[in-house]
């Protein structure tokens, strides 16, 4: 009984140490939804307080600065696309270089985790001029060609070690069932590739519509910018509208976060198949 109390006890200490902790990291999330309801000058004279009158307005004027539409539209589309060319191109690399390993493949698969270390800076100037050469400039699916070949060291690196794991007598079951090479990667290996797929979908789902620095790169046109771009144009050499630009950010933020909620289910149910698979 007296174990049972200090192990509640302790248990209970835990859980509010993790409580602390997430409330700490939801302090920043604090600043941004109550200052994006603050006119200019409240929010220079108390970023803390809570809005004496909540400007709604804010949001409306930076939906219409931004042309929130246009550069949903804009990014949606180019992570949509990143990510449906990332996981099919780059399971079927993963898929053949983890069951046929060659000193080709292997070579190939050393090649893509030493691209991991490649900083993005380093190859900024490189880029520009490839682009240029290519003539995917000014393009939002040269953008979605540049995220492919950035994406695709991390997605192969992680899709290569889940596919390992998966045991060969499954495909040879499907073999003798009478499958082709194809449909025993589409039928059989892909569908048990879901739980890190569901993953490589989240991370580069954060990294793209979050990025700033390669579409400012790539898109020069003002109709194919994305939400970060819109959204950097309230912040200038000499002055920054934090009253349009937090609630231009709660507006770009917002489709994340709720894709996150709903995919988080499948993170947590694809686990578990895992875990009785093995």
């Amino acid at each position: 009984m007296e174990t049972a109390k200090r192990y509640r006890g302790g248990l209970i200490l835990i859980e509010a140490v993790l409580i602390l902790g997430g409330l700490v990291f939801l302090i920043p999330f604090y600043f941004l939804i109550v200052n994006s309801l603050k006119s200019f000058g409240e929010i220079l004279t108390d970023a803390a307080s809570w809005p004496g009158v909540f400007h709604w307005g804010n949001y409306a004027e930076a939906w219409n600065k931004t042309a929130f539409p246009k550069a949903f539209g804009n990014s949606l589309l180019v992570t949509v696309a990143s990510n449906l060319l990332l996981v099919l191109m780059c399971s079927m690399a993963a898929y053949r270089m983890a069951r046929r390993p060659t000193r080709y493949n292997r070579f190939l698969y050393a090649a893509f985790v030493a691209a991991m270390v490649i900083p993005f800076q380093a190859i900024m100037i490189p880029l520009v001029k490839v682009s240029s050469l290519l003539g995917i400039m000014n393009s939002i699916w040269g953008l979605i060609i540049c995220y492919l070949g950035f994406g695709a060291p991390m997605t192969v690196f992680l899709l290569h070690g889940f596919v390992k794991s998966v045991p060969v007598d499954v495909e040879e079951a499907g073999r003798v069932d009478g499958c082709s090479p194809y449909g025993v990667f589409f039928r059989i290996i892909l569908p048990l590739m879901q739980p890190i797929a569901v993953t490589v979908i989240i991370l580069n789902t954060l990294w793209i519509w979050n990025d700033y620095l390669m579409p400012s790169l790539i898109l020069q046109k003002p109709e194919l910018y994305t939400i970060p771009i819109e959204t950097f144009a309230f912040f200038g050499q000499y002055t920054k509208q934090w009253d349009l630009a937090l609630p231009a950010l709660v507006l770009g933020i917002t489709p994340v976060v709720i894709f996150f909620l709903v995919m988080q289910k499948y993170i947590i149910a694809g686990i578990a198949q895992g875990s009785v698979k093995g």
